[in-house]
């Protein structure tokens, strides 16, 4: 009688029909229930047992992160309702098990009009160094070890604070020359980070030994009396690399590394430097036989050509906004006009995957020609 007052032929209807019903415990409310929508390489680890975390305080929007990525999550409506049916067969599910039962009859468990939309984001990792720069460390000696009220992480803390994965959490920690002291995550205070620096350099220049083969024991064994060996060691996994050598432990030193931090030495306690002073400067600064170059300040300096002198001055990468748009007006209140090679350093951590600096300045800035060199500036006013 249903498929005649439906006018279908029952022989183009498969073996098998649902016949669906609300049945008395089913749920009246849609928002008892959330629906994700996994892509099949996520859907593919929580079968495996692996886990997914959504995290954010109460003032962040949430993320859900796996094991190396981060998604933001945003609720889609669908103007189709989406039924849960406890036990639904598929079309391929019946085929399969060749049932002769041409009618089931299944309940209704719930329904919902919406489900979560995942979509890959950049880690939102800002809080990460905003966090560990709340409690530096200055040494062991230092009255701020002394004093126990500081704040200090772990790695559950951050894992519980920062929104993004576990992989992308520790390799921002290794970016920012993060070390665990005592079972807390610390950054190391600049200043102390550069005195540590210096008893290095000061000791290959003493022992006459190549930057390319400085050997850890010697180190602990000559800087141990000044510092902690720990400390000595960290150091040199900032600045160097390590590698064994017949059964010899040494570190490459970067001339990059170590001539860039002393840069950020100099130019922080001055406000603006007169270019060609600071260039004379930094290179009688830096150990013997290391050669300073602007390049090495990408993401840390910016020169201003256009002023008489030309003046230098610290602009840090780390310090400017995490949010696209927030980030191009910080840098456009800064400046009027950029060239792309200027602008590149100081956004290049906001491209996402697959995206370039030229996508993102398209999206940002206007570019115009000025005295033949391509130049970006703001879409909207700067207040």
């Amino acid at each position: 009688a249903t498929l005649q007052i439906a006018k279908l032929n029952a022989a183009e209807l498969q073996p098998a029909a649902h016949c669906l019903a609300f049945g008395p415990g089913a749920c009246a409310a849609a928002g008892d229930f959330c629906l994700l929508e996994l892509e099949p390489a996520l859907c593919q680890q929580l079968e495996a047992g692996h886990s997914l975390v959504i995290r954010g305080d109460k003032d962040e929007r949430a993320v859900l992160c796996s094991k190396d990525k981060t998604y933001d999550l945003k609720i889609a409506d669908t103007s189709n309702m989406l039924l849960f049916i406890p036990d639904c067969k598929t079309p391929d599910q019946l085929k399969k098990e060749e049932t002769h039962c041409n009618i089931i009859h299944a309940e209704i468990f719930g329904f919902s009009n919406n489900y979560w939309e995942l979509r890959r984001c950049r880690p939102k990792l800002k809080k990460l160094k905003k966090l560990l720069m709340e409690n530096t460390y200055e040494g062991p000696n230092s009255q701020k070890e002394k004093d126990s009220n500081h704040s200090k992480y772990t790695t559950e803390d951050l894992l519980d604070q920062i929104q993004a994965s576990e992989e992308e959490i520790m390799a921002q920690l290794q970016v920012l020359n993060a070390c665990v002291i005592e079972g807390y995550w610390r950054l190391l205070e600049f200043d102390y980070e550069m005195k540590l620096l210096n008893h290095v350099t000061q000791l290959v220049d003493s022992e006459s030994w190549s930057f390319d083969k400085v050997p850890l024991n010697i180190c602990l064994q000559e800087l141990g009396p000044l510092e902690p060996e720990a400390m000595i060691e960290h150091c040199l996994k900032c600045y160097g690399k390590k590698y064994v050598e017949e059964g010899e432990v040494y570190f490459a030193l970067s001339a990059d590394k170590i001539c860039r931090a002393t840069a950020q030495m100099l130019l922080q306690n001055a406000v603006k430097f007169n270019l060609a002073e600071f260039q004379e400067v930094w290179q009688q600064s830096v150990p013997e036989g290391m050669t300073t170059r602007l390049d090495q300040l990408k993401g840390l300096a910016l020169v201003d050509r256009h002023s008489r002198p030309e003046i230098i001055f610290l602009l840090k990468v780390d310090d400017l906004p995490e949010d696209n748009q927030e980030r191009f007006n910080s840098l456009f209140s800064l400046r009027e006009k950029w060239t792309e090679e200027d602008i590149a350093p100081y956004i290049q951590d906001l491209c996402g995957e697959k995206q370039t600096i030229g996508a993102l300045l398209t999206k940002y800035s206007r570019s115009s020609i000025q005295n033949g060199v391509k130049v970006y500036n703001s879409r909207r006013p700067i207040s």
